[in-house]
């Protein structure tokens, strides 16, 4: 067993913002003891009763079978097959793609992120695939039923007062802090979390996602 800080973090890989804060927290791995744990949860799953309320162009790839449900069933086929070692390069492959590199959710940028993963090709058959949409439905539950049906992702759990876990919808930040930002950041979701009713901090985003 790990003597780390555990923190759970659940991601859709199409989601920027939650790619923002996941690059965030491998930060805080080099200057805080602490150890991600990665979880998928699904854009598609989150919005499947409410599709009429979404743009057309969104609610296309939110469709099942759409495109935002690619990456997803394809991660958790990896976890499934590979164990939950290969979640956190697999997302970060896929995210350098989909985002840095702005080859967005393609099969093509899939498969790519398979071979940078070390992972074998075949897995990119999932894409299509609901054999482990029931596992894909589990982990996104259990990251959701941590803070309602009213945020997206990314979802992370870290240790509250009592040393349960608390869970919070981001932090959102734009570019990724690092260094020593990145632990003030950190030190400061410890401190909210420590807050016995604490919910919510908020202000409009008026800038993009930054990739670097």
């Amino acid at each position: 067993m790990s003597d780390k800080t555990p923190v759970d973090f659940w991601f859709d890989p199409l989601c920027p913002w939650a790619w923002m804060t996941s690059r965030w927290v491998l930060e805080v791995e080099k200057v805080r003891d602490i150890e991600v744990r990665w979880h998928v949860m699904s854009l598609g799953v989150l919005n499947e009763d409410k599709l009429d309320q979404l743009p057309e162009e969104y609610r296309e790839n939110m469709l099942p079978g759409g495109k935002s449900w690619w990456p997803v069933r394809v991660v958790i086929a990896a976890r499934e097959k590979y164990g939950d070692e290969v979640v956190g390069s697999l997302y970060t492959a896929l995210g350098t793609r989909f985002h840095n590199e702005g080859q967005g959710a393609t099969r093509e940028a899939i498969a790519g992120a398979l071979a940078d993963a070390g992972l074998p090709a075949d897995l990119i058959e999932y894409a299509d695939s609901d054999t482990y949409d029931t596992e894909l439905r589990a982990s996104h539950k259990e990251g959701i039923d941590k803070v309602g049906q009213e945020v997206g992702t990314p979802v992370i759990a870290v240790p509250g007062a009592d040393g349960e876990q608390i869970a919070f919808f981001g932090p959102v930040v734009t570019p990724a802090p690092k260094g020593e930002e990145a632990a003030k950041l950190w030190d400061g979701t410890l401190m909210v979390a420590s807050i016995p009713g604490f919910y919510e901090i908020k202000r409009t985003r008026t800038q993009g996602p930054i990739f670097d």
